[in-house]
């Protein structure tokens, strides 16, 4: 069977043909053109690096080329293609409809010349992004003791439990990024890793948090463990595909054998034969176990990393899911101020660091880190003020924060530094990814963009999915209170966080009734495929039938 010969026409910096060309068995033939000559592709230096790759894999590279007159173009010995190819057609930016049909009429014609025509060789395709599909919860299984227990994944977080972005073979960038960090302050400090245990909670471990991390745990995930005697497969609401993955034997955990909850509530929640744990809000709950330790040494930087999960409103920069990374270094309270001072330093040198990693030579630093002094107590927050994403997004990111009240009833004699990181937000910010969601992409094309142990430029594959925008209205109800933090994660569970945006509106009051009405506008988007205007308008009518439910509201 001869080789294959595609011809591309039309290239304007070549990407489309070095993509392509890197994608290809090598025996394929390709004949890359553009219109323009070669001194104006040299002024680029995208263009330039994509014609030095294209070159090293043998690719035919032709300027000046005619895509409407092909026939001047190549001598008839030359004219046999089994493809040819015109990326994203057009005469430029601001060539106008008319200009841009008229090339495409003429191309369509004049690259059906008779010299050129092979039967199916002219392929011209509109295409706009993958098509979305929604995931379905899947059914988690523990062990404690010699009993099984079974959960099914929360809506709100399917795709997003158990993904090993920290785990060993893992090239994530939140796990590069968590490595430098790590690394780079072990430059400083003698490090301790630990071993980072079940996300899962019972209600009595949440105790641990201090007072000022109390307000975390009215953001927790709660979900409910069934006992399990029964055949796995049997069990419904989930999928059982790859269980594997999610087998996992958390003996160090325990469970309340009796939770106290009121008969009437259990009744109508159906929790008989059940128990409730959370989902690890913060990795804060393991500091008091931490460094009540009888063998906490001070001076040394403990390290623990892994994921947590918040409710939280929808917005590009908060995520109901994340890794966080837990720095916590103990030492002697007549050092206090030297060895804090000391850590902060080295923090701030090695965040900024990281943060001018993927700048091009002669930027201007496009993000700065500040330790921003809480009023009540003596904690601090670290925040990126960040120019990477525009200059409409320009604001203080927290990505951290650093806390100093915690102490030990054991070690009575030292202080102790907490330091959390987000690891997800800053990933964001060094890389320039504007789209929290495209870390936890299933799309293969997202890992393709790193290399291990590596920081360059990340190089977005999807450029304007279609996004679509609808309004919701309901009444309040009287007797209940409004949790509009509770809203955001009904619709974020309902449209797969395919919900980008929810703008409060307006407020009504009937004048003679004097019930309160809400109206928010939501914006529908994914951030690598292309959501049909079908699936949006299913995905607003399941809305309106689960904020009646759970938030006991009535939509208008």
């Amino acid at each position: 069977m001869a080789p294959r010969r595609l011809l591309l026409v039309g290239e304007g910096n070549f990407s489309f043909a070095a993509a392509l060309s890197e994608n290809l068995d090598p025996s394929t033939s390709i004949t890359a053109t553009c219109l323009h000559c070669p001194a104006d592709s040299a002024r680029d230096p995208l263009a330039r690096e994509n014609l030095q790759r294209l070159r090293e894999r043998g690719t035919e590279v032709r300027f000046g080329v005619d895509c409407t007159q092909l026939v001047d173009a190549f001598e008839l010995q030359d004219r046999e293609f089994d493809r040819i190819y015109f990326n994203f057609p057009h005469c430029g930016r601001k060539a106008g409809v008319a200009k841009n049909r008229e090339l495409l009429a003429k191309f369509f014609q004049r690259s059906q010349d008779k010299s050129f025509h092979v039967e199916g060789a002219l392929n011209h395709i509109f295409t706009r992004s993958l098509p979305y599909e929604g995931l379905q919860p899947r059914i988690s299984r523990i062990k404690l003791g010699d009993q099984w227990f079974s959960f099914l994944e929360p809506e709100v977080l399917v795709g997003k439990l158990n993904r090993g972005f920290l785990e060993a073979p893992s090239y994530h960038p939140i796990k590069t990024i968590n490595e430098k960090l790590i690394a780079e302050l072990g430059k400083a400090f003698p490090l301790k890793r630990l071993k980072c245990s079940s996300p899962l909670l019972p209600q009595g471990d949440t105790s641990v948090l201090t007072s000022c991390h109390c307000d975390i745990l009215s953001s927790a995930f709660w979900i409910s463990l069934r006992e399990d005697n029964s055949n796995f497969e049997s069990l419904t609401g989930g999928t059982t595909q790859d269980m594997e993955d999610f087998l996992v034997s958390f003996s160090e955990l325990s469970l309340p054998k009796n939770p106290r909850r009121d008969s009437k509530e259990e009744a109508q929640e159906g929790m008989y034969g059940q128990a409730k744990v959370c989902l690890r809000p913060s990795l804060l709950v393991h500091v008091q176990a931490l460094i009540q330790a009888p063998d906490f040494l001070p001076g040394s930087l403990y390290i623990l990393s892994g994921p947590v999960f918040q409710k939280c409103r929808i917005s590009p920069f908060t995520m109901p899911a994340f890794h966080e990374t837990l720095f916590i270094l103990g030492f002697n309270k007549n050092l206090k101020d030297g060895c804090l001072q000391s850590l902060l330093d080295h923090l701030k040198g090695v965040l900024d660091s990281l943060l001018t990693q993927t700048l091009l030579k002669g930027s201007k630093l496009g993000s700065s880190v500040e330790f921003v002094f809480q009023p009540r107590g003596e904690d601090y927050m670290i925040t990126v003020k960040s120019q990477n994403f525009g200059p409409d997004c320009v604001k203080d990111l927290i990505i951290g924060s650093v806390t100093t009240s915690a102490t030990s009833i054991i070690h009575k004699d030292q202080c102790f530094v907490c330091v959390s990181m987000n690891l997800d937000l800053l990933a964001m910010l060094v890389w320039g990814i504007s789209d929290w969601r495209m870390l936890w992409t299933f799309d293969k094309r997202f890992l393709k963009n790193f290399a291990p142990g590596k920081i360059e430029p990340f190089k977005s594959y999807s450029l304007y999915p279609p996004y679509y925008v609808h309004d919701i209205s309901f009444w309040l109800d009287t007797k209940k209170r409004f949790d509009e933090v509770e809203f955001h994660t009904v619709a974020r569970a309902v449209s797969q966080d395919t919900v980008i945006s929810i703008q409060f509106l307006s407020r009504f009051q009937h004048p003679k009734t004097e019930q309160v009405s809400l109206c928010y506008r939501l914006t529908y988007q994914t951030c690598d495929k292309a959501l049909t205007q079908q699936q949006v308008a299913s995905m607003q009518s399941q809305l309106r039938k689960e904020i009646q439910q759970r938030l006991h509201v009535t939509p208008r």
